[in-house]
């Protein structure tokens, strides 16, 4: 099989295109013939050693994927050859084929094609994990998304509209919020021309946002913490921003806010029951058009590379898909 291969940590222009190994399945894996790669930010640190994995080399980056089930192990009895999936993966999804555990795949809905089904898995899985379970989101709530027009942002603003909250789009330009509004966003914060915290002050009538969701950390965070409502949640998604903040404690005791860690690949592991019926209700949203992944470009396999950089380097609206078939 052909496969995008990254031999030593190093930036994205060092992965090459080359033959590799088929894989073989073990008895609880599946083997997937991919037709489609969602790019996401762990991509970007994973291929430089930043990521809190590091596969051994050579290996694929690609943390999910969209095909076709070739092969099944004895011990995966919900799904058989055939069957159209998505699967989280990890690394390894920038190739023609690759094996992955069974709890980690699941059936994709009539209503989506393989390019939605790869965008849809890494970002809806996170933001549903980290507004239900970790935000507790509650209708009639104020939301604040940072970094509103990437991947798992747009994820946040739709997912916050369909539980019934307020949202509060937060963007670095004019065009992304654009893009925040048309999914659903009911406030835009241009934070590179206006004052994060005087904003969500003004917008909130002095009381704040109930739930911040932030992905991308950094000087954001520092100013979402103080803009934050009695009670409120902040969620850390990510350091999109490069730099991993530091918290002074008082702010969460003044507010009587909570910071909150979000890891959804850890929890889809470790509450697979809980992951599922998050997914039955984004499926049933996504089939009643509440969900609309923004696939902003498509590349070739051979242009994984191309996508990373663009991803790591903030240029991407919305989800970035590798077309493999």
């Amino acid at each position: 099989m052909k496969a995008v291969l990254c031999k030593a940590f190093g930036p994205a222009e060092t992965l090459v295109l080359e033959d590799a190994p088929d894989p073989e399945p073990k008895k609880n894996e599946v083997l997937l013939e991919i037709h489609a790669a969602g790019v996401n930010f762990p991509d970007t640190l994973i291929i430089e050693g930043k990521y809190q994995f590091k596969p051994p080399f050579p290996f694929s980056p690609g943390g999910e994927a969209a095909g076709v089930v070739k092969a099944v192990g004895e011990k995966v009895g919900h799904l058989k050859v055939g069957d159209r999936v998505m699967a989280l993966t990890g690394w390894g999804s920038f190739a023609e084929q690759v094996a992955v555990p069974g709890y980690n795949v699941m059936p994709v809905p009539p209503s989506m094609d393989f390019v939605s089904a790869a965008a849809f898995g890494m970002t809806y899985g996170t933001s549903m994990h980290a507004l239900k379970q970790r935000g507790k989101l509650q209708p009639g709530e104020t939301l604040l998304v940072l970094g509103a027009s990437g991947g798992v942002g747009l994820a946040a603003v739709e997912i916050g509209k369909a539980m019934g909250a307020r949202v509060i789009a937060a963007a670095s330009n004019a065009e992304k919020l654009e893009v925040a509004r048309a999914a659903g966003a009911d406030e835009l914060i241009d934070y590179s021309e206006q004052s994060l915290k005087d904003e969500v002050k003004r917008l909130t009538g002095g009381q704040g946002a109930d739930v911040i969701y932030d992905p991308v950390g950094g000087d954001l965070f520092d100013a979402a913490i103080r803009s934050i409502a009695w009670n409120g949640r902040l969620l850390v998604v990510g350091f999109a921003s490069g730099r991993i903040p530091e918290l002074p404690v008082n702010l969460a005791l003044l507010k009587g806010a909570a910071v909150v860690g979000v890891f959804w690949g850890a929890f889809a592991q470790r509450q697979p029951q809980d992951n599922a019926t998050n997914f039955r209700q984004l499926f049933a949203w996504h089939a009643e058009g509440k969900l609309k992944p923004l696939v902003s470009q498509t590349f070739a396999l051979e242009q994984a590379g191309a996508a990373i950089d663009c991803l790591g380097r903030r240029q991407a609206v919305g989800k970035l898909v590798v077309r493999v078939r």
